[in-house]
């Protein structure tokens, strides 16, 4: 499923149309179609295609990075230089040409300073008196430095570092446990409680295992049905859609 499909199917099952969604965003729903249309020709360059996404992704419970991360993959056709990255992220200001000093300019000041120095050495040439002074003799203690005994040195335990545990386990409550397994390829993940509570948003990728429980109620939304099978309360795991369907589903602790 491509990122303008994604975007179109996850506006419609938020329940917004592209009326709606342009009021909310400021984006003309011109420029909304076309993007659900792959078409970002119109967008003003790739900074602001990202922008928009950015701005889209709130108002369909999903997460920006998924988006951005499927733009990359379709539409960016060329690398960004590092300057427009950190520029877009306002990390730092575009480069401002150095103004250049004449030679003429460097030339004056060369030769003033070169005054003012001949001019002080004239001065404290003038004034300049020979003192004679008789050498003192200066008595110097040797200090004889007394021997230490140094300790043997002891090794110094080196501490074992552990690995970094990824976590799969995701729990607002108890009452209804969701598993989701990708056994057949990577698909993006929606997760919530019957509150509401985002308990996960981003990717699942080839052989991850994700579990989810909640008190009440866990909602899936899925946008590769068919690369994921879902395992409710324990009970044998299922197949819940085809590859490139986007999914929702609920269950609860009878489920």
């Amino acid at each position: 499923m491509s990122l303008g499909s994604v975007i179109r199917q996850a506006r419609i099952d938020a329940g917004l149309s592209i009326d709606d969604l342009s009021e909310r965003t400021s984006i003309r729903a011109g420029l909304l179609k076309e993007i659900e249309s792959d078409d970002f020709t119109k967008c003003g360059g790739e900074t602001y295609a990202r922008g928009h996404l950015r701005n889209i992704a709130p108002l369909l419970k999903m997460d920006a990075g998924v988006l951005l991360e499927l733009y990359e993959n379709e539409q960016s056709m060329q690398p960004r230089r590092i300057q427009e990255m950190l520029a877009e992220n306002n990390v730092m200001t575009n480069p401002v040409d150095k103004k250049t000093i004449s030679w003429k300019t460097l030339a004056g000041i060369s030769l003033a300073t070169l005054a003012l120095l001949g001019a002080v050495q004239i001065i404290i040439s003038n004034s300049k008196t020979t003192e004679i002074s008789s050498p003192e003799a200066v008595a110097t203690e040797t200090a004889t430095a007394e021997p230490t005994n140094t300790s043997e040195a002891q090794p110094t335990p080196t501490a074992t570092s552990t690995p970094t545990t990824v976590r799969d386990t995701y729990s607002s409550g108890t009452g209804v446990s969701v598993k989701v397994a990708a056994s057949r390829g990577n698909s993006w993940l929606f997760v919530s409680d019957a509150n509401g509570t985002t308990l996960y948003s981003g990717q699942i990728r080839s052989g991850q295992n994700l579990n989810f429980s909640s008190s009440t109620r866990v909602s899936l939304k899925v946008g590769n049905a068919g690369a994921v099978d879902v395992s409710v309360n324990g009970k044998g795991a299922q197949q819940i859609g085809d590859d490139g369907e986007v999914i929702t589903v609920s269950y609860g602790v009878t489920s």
